[in-house]
């Protein structure tokens, strides 16, 4: 048998998909999307994947309501969201706390992961009360069953929120990848400041991890660490081409420059390795209502990975 299994090549998972590192005893099958977060949304609606690359606020958001997957602590995208929020390059917007009482944009809906740590960054940094502001958001939620609090509604349609800035309906957005000339991020130089908010406070967000369906996880007990020590493996392989020298493209150059200012793996498997990371953003989620309450970390991996590191 074959796991079908969703994951979007990068440099970290490049030997699982092609084969050079399989999970053994469980040979993978890997499926294709035209757009990763379609596919989450199979995952979290339908169960569509014995194996998926999920975003981890949706991870979170669909185990409050009940989906029958479970992650392993396989985290396979990592990154800094200073740069993600944007206003008009020739608007009056110049600090997070301006924003109170505005409308802001978040793309597609608003658990997905980007928005979370976009706005933690409002909040924590910029002293925004996220709650005075109304989020616009481009699209609906993965998980159908959660209900956003009253300050989220729906964009129009047939406008885009770069569309809704540059027209002034918006005072800010987060999480749209756009060249638009006259578009800027709202904190100057965020890459500067991402690195700053690691070195001074370990701040290095995680957005995707793995899951694995419930049933897989009963029928055949040894696949998630079987799962979970094949991709780090895969993962391996990829820092040692990065301590190397190899760099093809823009994430492989953020990794390799947390490699060089930490000295240290820049992408970590296992639970204990990012527990504070995993709580910060747990408390966000509450904080910005898409959790109802906080849950014990270990209620949140399969069981057999809890101790496993990569």
């Amino acid at each position: 048998m074959r796991y079908v299994t969703l994951t979007r090549a990068q440099g970290n998972n490049r030997a699982v998909i092609d084969g050079s590192v399989v999970p053994q005893g469980f040979p993978l099958e890997f499926a294709q999307e035209a757009a990763l977060v379609q596919g989450f949304r199979k995952m979290v609606r339908n169960l569509a994947y014995d194996v998926s690359e999920m975003a981890l606020t949706t991870y979170l958001c669909a185990r409050e309501h009940g989906v029958r997957f479970s992650a392993l602590p396989v985290f396979l995208v990592r990154g800094f969201h200073h740069g993600a929020i944007l206003v008009r390059r020739d608007g009056t917007i110049t600090g997070a706390k301006q924003l109170a009482g505005r409308r802001v944009g978040v793309n597609r809906g608003y658990t997905v992961t980007t928005g979370v740590w976009g706005r933690a960054i409002l909040g924590t940094e910029g002293g925004l009360d996220l709650d005075s502001v109304t989020w616009v958001r481009s699209g609906d939620e993965h998980v159908a069953d959660y209900r956003q609090p009253a300050n989220v509604v729906s964009a129009p349609s047939g406008r885009t929120l770069i569309d809704l800035l540059k027209a002034g309906e918006l005072d800010a957005v987060i999480g749209v990848d756009t060249d638009d000339p006259d578009v800027t991020p709202l904190i100057a130089n965020p890459g500067k400041a991402g690195f700053a908010a690691l070195r001074e406070r370990g701040l290095y967000p995680i957005n995707h991890l793995v899951v694995v369906k419930d049933d897989v996880l009963a029928a055949e007990p040894g696949i998630a660490a079987a799962v979970f020590e094949a991709f780090a493996e895969s993962k391996r392989r990829y820092v040692e081409r990065l301590r190397s020298g190899t760099v093809e493209n823009a994430s492989d150059r953020m990794y390799a420059r947390v490699l060089a200012e930490t000295g240290a793996d820049p992408l970590p498997y296992g639970l204990e390795p990012n527990r504070a990371v995993l709580e910060e953003l747990m408390g966000h989620a509450v904080r910005q209502h898409i959790l109802a309450a906080p849950v014990r970390l270990e209620d949140l991996f399969a069981p057999s990975t809890l101790d496993l590191a990569g």
